[in-house]
């Protein structure tokens, strides 16, 4: 079975089942702290979906992503951010993702992804800038496809309120949040 195929003159990935390769995908965070330093977080428990259609277009992704694998190099802030003041681990202890939309680039190697992202059991659509990066095979004979994608939120849509006021009007923690996904999905033989 060939790991890609040509569309209207483009190298894509073999229409079928993939699933995401937690050792290697990656959803990325990155927030702002008195409204100057990035502060850069991530979880590692990603897992997951992708249905490459015959038509591109018609593909499907079905994310879960583990809340309590956040990271953010810093304990005491993973602990915050795991807690009742953000994602309340304890009691949501995933999040979903599952697309409703993909809309390809003129190039083909790029797409706008629409879904709806559920954290703490709130769902509101979120608009993703994907790449297709390429392929590979691995020394064990794995068909990998390797995606980014890029897109911006406001937290407190989902209720992540928590903040303080600074002395200068400002907030300690950005609203706005940059999203920052990289994923590896294995192709799965029938």
């Amino acid at each position: 079975m060939a790991t890609t195929r040509t569309i209207t003159g483009v190298e894509l990935p073999a229409a079928g089942v993939w699933t995401v390769d937690p050792s290697h995908a990656e959803v990325g965070f990155v927030g702002r702290h008195f409204g100057l330093t990035k502060v850069r977080g991530r979880f590692t428990g990603v897992e997951g979906t992708v249905t490459i259609a015959d038509d591109p277009a018609e593909s499907s992704i079905d994310v879960t992503i583990d809340m309590a694998t956040v990271s953010s190099g810093d304990d005491a802030r993973d602990d915050h951010l795991r807690s009742a003041d953000f994602f309340d681990v304890a009691h949501h202890p995933t999040a979903t993702f599952r697309s409703s939309g993909l809309g390809l680039g003129v190039d083909g190697t790029t797409a706008s992804l629409t879904g709806q992202l559920t954290i703490k059991n709130v769902t509101r659509p979120v608009t993703l800038d994907v790449d297709y990066l390429g392929q590979a095979t691995d020394p064990w004979g794995n068909e990998r496809s390797v995606f980014s994608a890029t897109g911006r939120i406001n937290r407190e849509d989902w209720g992540l309120t928590w903040n303080m006021v600074l002395d200068s009007g400002g907030l300690i923690v950005s609203k706005e949040i940059a999203l920052e996904i990289e994923v590896e999905l294995i192709r799965q033989v029938a």
